[in-house]
């Protein structure tokens, strides 16, 4: 089977375009290497095309049965004219391909309209379902999660099939009378097989927060919470990791509010991004994670936390109570229950939860949920239900 994947090469929205090698997303990545599997792939040959907004060097494979097209399409050819240049580019290049089906990898950007518009079946897996944060967030008019939005209804109605990585989303696209699976993002495999460190023994607890300093991420509030725990007297460090932006307010008032809690407490610390090995790392070092967002639908990195055997504290939105299915080390607490958030961290903290043992590894249904194997090969069977359907 031939397939086509459409998705973002994240060196065009970071402006990384003097990287040598496309910079895919990690659940993009995952299920790559699921596909390069010794089970898989004799069976698929995959075409992965991203467009971009100048021409960069890229290889023309990432492995055996996977090829890379990078589309150099002008700036003209994006949101402002409904991807039109980016429609055509990847037209063109499918004719040359002649996939068997078209996988929009995405509904925020061109991958989804280009899939839906490609002359071949298409399916599509939404990560984030956009309308409805849309109008939890009620973003403004003329925003880019504003047209995001626009974009997505008009997408899912015109293609063949959606995957939806929980039965959250999969609720929130049922209206579109469109075939769905449910099909979590895969993790890499590394989270899995990364060889496994102990935490240094006598070192304070360190928690963490991974995600873009945002307000759907809410470090300010968690930030908050954190201080007044120490401020009881209780012993632990706190390192936030993600992208953080000096043009937004929130992301300078996050920065704000972290000077004055390490100038009066210190152990407080942000650091923008870690490669995937870094995470492994800091996933074994660190003693609980916190994920307290106000909307979750991708989830991935709690996931990734799971198979490292973290403890986790989550807020009840999206998809974590399907990611933390079957999980003994979780708690998950009300979306804005902050006092609940705050009574949980203090008393695991003071019941020595930090030191209990860890999961040598991650649990068999959990690895079956989400290994990058089994969920290619998902994937791959969605693929020939489709066809069936079509022909």
């Amino acid at each position: 089977m031939r397939v086509a994947l459409i998705t973002t090469d994240n060196r065009e929205p970071f402006k990384k375009y003097e990287l040598d090698a496309p910079w895919l997303s990690p659940p993009i990545a995952a299920l790559l290497e699921g596909f390069q599997s010794a089970e898989i792939s004799t069976e698929i040959q995959v075409h992965v095309l991203s467009c971009t907004k100048r021409p960069m060097r890229s290889p023309e494979k990432l492995a055996p049965n996977v090829h890379f097209h990078s589309l150099h399409v002008p700036q003209l050819g994006w949101m402002r004219t409904g991807y039109q240049g980016c429609i055509r580019a990847v037209r063109k290049k499918l004719k040359v391909i002649r996939p068997d089906i078209v996988h929009g990898q995405g509904t925020e950007r061109d991958c989804a309209i280009s899939a839906v518009f490609s002359g071949f079946p298409s399916v599509i897996t939404i990560h984030g379902h956009h309308a409805e944060l849309a109008r939890r967030f009620r973003a403004r008019f003329g925003s880019f999660l504003w047209c995001a939005a626009r974009l997505e209804e008009f997408t899912l109605p015109r293609t063949q099939g959606i995957i939806c990585i929980s039965d959250y989303v999969k609720g929130l696209v049922e209206h579109y009378r469109i075939p769905t699976w449910i099909v979590p993002n895969a993790i890499q495999k590394m989270f899995f097989d990364f060889p496994r460190t102990t935490p240094p023994a006598g070192a304070r607890p360190l928690l963490v927060n991974v995600g873009v300093i945002s307000e759907r991420k809410r470090q300010p509030e968690l930030l908050a919470v954190l201080t007044s725990l120490r401020e009881e007297g209780l012993k632990f460090d706190t390192l936030f990791v993600g992208l953080s932006s000096p043009k937004l307010p929130y992301a300078v008032e996050f920065n704000r509010r972290l000077e004055q809690a390490n100038r009066k407490h210190g152990g407080f610390e942000h650091i923008p991004r870690l490669d995937d090995p870094d995470f492994c790392r800091l996933f074994d070092r660190a003693a609980a994670m916190i994920h307290f967002s106000a909307e979750e639908s991708f989830g991935l990195t709690f996931a990734e936390a799971i198979a490292r055997g973290l403890y986790l504290f989550a807020s009840d939105v999206g998809a974590i109570r399907d990611i933390a299915k079957g999980m003994d080390r979780v708690q998950i607490l009300d979306l804005n229950d902050w006092e609940g958030l705050k009574r949980a961290v203090r008393q695991w903290l003071v019941s020595g939860g930090d030191r209990l043992p860890r999961p040598a590894s991650a649990p068999a249904a959990f690895m079956q949920r989400f290994h990058p194997v089994p969920v290619a090969q998902r994937h791959l069977e969605i693929y020939r239900e489709v066809l069936q359907q079509k022909s």
